[in-house]
């Protein structure tokens, strides 16, 4: 399959890296982007020689979040578009949490809202050490809701109570304390680090690593049909109030929100 907002280069081990796929933007996540994450992490052909997947992002920004367009069109969608589009993130989310080999994500520059369930659903995450972290969605008036299953298995209740309704961004130290990734190294140390992640996997048998990987699954906590699609009502929900539309305005309008305190 081709692909355009991502790209994905299988070494001779069989070690993928998958890189989201629009510098430009800053790596920012819209619909074609999403669709096709979703369609590599369902690929039964291409996973069948696969040993690992490296998760990375083209350019200076692992991820910023979701794309200005993408969401400048939900502004004006109805419920069930605006429905329909968070569950292409979810169903994206859900098919690389569940992905039969190793997931090691590569975090550099930044990963914000989107950017961070992506760097919570990698089975080891490395990120540099200048790295910036957000949960960003409160500042807009909306909540982290499909990528929330995510967050709150990866770090716990506790933790992620800490940065999940506050909007504020932390540098990658405070990353590492939270369990969002493992490691915070200098950046000319980023790939051999998430080598030396990846080596161990080379040597293990690949059938009994997708079902171990499967069993953590599922003995951790319940993200099944039910919970996804919770996650998209309450954020349906909580797109259609008054503060998401005037934190959204605010947003692209380049302005601060109303409940802004200076």
């Amino acid at each position: 399959m081709s692909y355009r907002d991502i790209q994905v280069d299988i070494r001779g081990d069989g070690v993928a890296h998958l890189s989201l796929n629009r510098p430009a933007k800053r790596n920012a996540m819209n619909a074609a982007m999403l669709e096709e994450l979703h369609a590599f992490a369902e690929d039964k052909a291409t996973l069948g020689g696969l040993r690992a997947v490296v998760l990375t992002g083209t350019g200076d920004v692992f991820c910023a979040g979701g794309d200005l367009d993408w969401m400048r069109a939900q502004v004006n969608a109805d419920r069930a578009t605006r429905m329909a589009e968070a569950r292409k993130l979810a169903h994206a989310l859900r098919a690389l949490n569940e992905i039969p080999v190793p997931l090691i994500g590569r975090i550099h520059g930044a990963a914000f809202g989107g950017g961070v369930g992506l760097a919570c659903i990698c089975d080891v995450a490395i990120a540099t050490e200048d790295a910036r972290f957000g949960l960003t969605e409160t500042g807009l008036g909306l909540i982290p809701a499909t990528i929330g299953p995510y967050v709150i298995a990866r770090l716990g209740e506790g933790p992620a109570r800490r940065v999940f309704m506050s909007s504020r961004r932390f540098g990658a130290a405070e990353a590492v304390a939270l369990g969002i990734v493992a490691k915070a190294v200098p950046s000319d140390a980023l790939d051999a680090t998430v080598e030396a992640e990846v080596t161990p996997y080379l040597s293990a048998a690949p059938g009994a690593v997708g079902r171990a990987k499967a069993l953590a699954r599922w003995l951790g906590p319940r993200i099944d049909d039910d919970v996804i699609e919770e996650t998209i009502t309450r954020l349906a929900d909580t797109w259609e109030t008054d503060e998401a539309r005037a934190g959204l305005e605010a947003f692209l309008e380049k302005r601060p929100a109303p409940w802004v305190k200076s």
